[in-house]
């Protein structure tokens, strides 16, 4: 029987843990938005880390913008995120978009469109 927790979901976890703590304290870049990270999925061997994320209050091209710069930023990020883990190897990051928060704001207006309608 496999463990509940395996090696790769508590690295992800910290890893996410470590990362909001650092682009919330350590990053000073005045382009970056409100960025929230969703999830941080590591592959088998801990190689490469894809975190997901998402920015509030910014148009399409904000977004591209953001993850545009928070993968330019990334081997910084990566040297901050080795100082505060304890692993021989830490991931490469890459950085990408979750829409999932848009899409279910949008389903949200859809359903609030129906039931207005419904009422009306």
């Amino acid at each position: 029987m496999a463990k509940e927790f395996g090696r790769n979901a508590r690295v992800s976890s910290q890893i996410q843990k470590e990362l909001s703590l650092i682009l919330q304290r350590d990053i000073d870049d005045s382009r970056l938005g409100f960025i929230t990270i969703n999830e941080v999925v590591v592959t088998k061997d801990l190689a490469v880390a894809k975190v997901y994320v998402t920015v509030l209050g910014v148009d399409q091209e904000g977004k591209r913008a953001n993850v545009k710069l928070l993968n330019e930023l990334a081997p910084m990020i990566r040297h901050e995120l080795a100082k505060r883990m304890r692993l021989r190897h830490i991931s490469t990051l890459r950085f990408l978009y979750d829409d999932s928060f848009d899409t279910g704001m949008r389903v949200s207006e859809l359903l609030s469109e129906v039931i207005k309608h419904d009422v009306e």
